[in-house]
């Protein structure tokens, strides 16, 4: 872990360096975020980023999975739209900043953990258009936060995904005071995104009872499998009304997930793929016998 950890930190310090010969360079960060605006995407993904320590902890299962990502999914997106668990607000709120912070918002674990940097530039005119088909969806009212940056559910996994840190981010957050189905419509909203290149990233857990947590090799509990096996199936069956019903529908719902803020972010980026999208598993594997790193594609249907 120390090899990996020493790998980060000091690559991440050379990003921030070069993050900052691009900006005077260019003169704007923006211009970093106009490359590849011709590119189209068909996917958008739910990634369960699991603990904070996934981003150095090479025996971690899902380790791989995100370290490996650019080889299984090469296309490099124009700006990536990361919708994380962890920045929970009233109303929909996106960061509109020219430079992302790294925020530590987490407790009690190793000094390294604290020193690691994701120097991501912002992406302020990916935040306008969120905010544009958001507000033209029946969505009365998005906020904008100039000051926040990445928490971890979003540089965490991100970290391991695009390590060089420099393609723009601009992150939204979810309200947990509403439903699936709000959740859902708002990645409707955000579906033209994928013309203009955008990579659609919910970030969560597909399993959350952190008091659940058991030794790292424990088989997963009867609880959690049967309700990893229910989202499997109405997900393959395209039965998506149904997941955004899960409190209701889903066996041992209140257990896997007693506050929804991890799941939520799963509604948006299967709202976002539109209309009759095919959804897939790219990655299942369990650690602490009843976390899931379930993560999900989401195919945009042929027109």
């Amino acid at each position: 872990m120390n090899k990996i950890f020493r790998f980060c930190y000091s690559f991440s310090n050379y990003s921030v360096a070069r993050r900052e010969e691009k900006i005077i360079e260019s003169g704007d960060s923006s211009n970093i975020e106009e490359r590849n605006m011709g590119l189209r995407l068909k996917e958008t993904f739910y990634l369960s980023h699991g603990v904070p320590t996934l981003a150095v902890d090479d025996s971690i299962p899902a380790w791989n999975f995100f370290n490996s990502w650019k080889e299984q999914f090469p296309t490099r997106p124009s700006s990536i739209l990361i919708i994380s668990a962890h920045w929970d607000t009233h109303v929909p709120t996106v960061n509109v900043v020219h430079q992302n912070d790294t925020i530590y918002d987490f407790y009690g674990f190793p000094k390294s953990m604290y020193k690691l940097k994701y120097p991501a530039p912002g992406a302020p005119h990916l935040a306008k258009r969120v905010k544009e088909p958001l507000l033209g969806s029946g969505f009365s009212h998005v906020d904008e936060d100039k000051k926040r940056g990445l928490d971890h559910g979003a540089w965490v996994p991100l970290l391991l995904m695009y390590p060089e840190a420099d393609i723009p981010v601009c992150q939204l957050s979810i309200s947990s005071n509403k439903g699936g189905t709000y959740h859902y419509n708002m990645g409707k909203a955000l579906t033209p995104l994928k013309d203009e290149g955008v990579l659609i990233v919910g970030s969560g857990s597909a399993t959350h009872n952190l008091r659940a947590i058991a030794p790292r090799g424990t088989p997963p509990a009867p609880w959690a499998s049967a309700f990893m096996s229910w989202l499997k199936t109405f997900f393959l069956d395209g039965r998506y009304e149904e997941v955004n019903e899960y409190e209701e529908k889903a066996p041992y719902a209140k257990m896997v997930h007693p506050w929804p803020d991890h799941f939520f972010p799963l509604h948006v980026a299967m709202g976002a793929a539109g209309e009759n999208s095919k959804a897939k598993v790219v990655h299942d594997s369990w650690d602490g016998g009843s976390m899931s790193y379930a993560s999900f594609g989401f195919t945009t249907a042929d027109s």
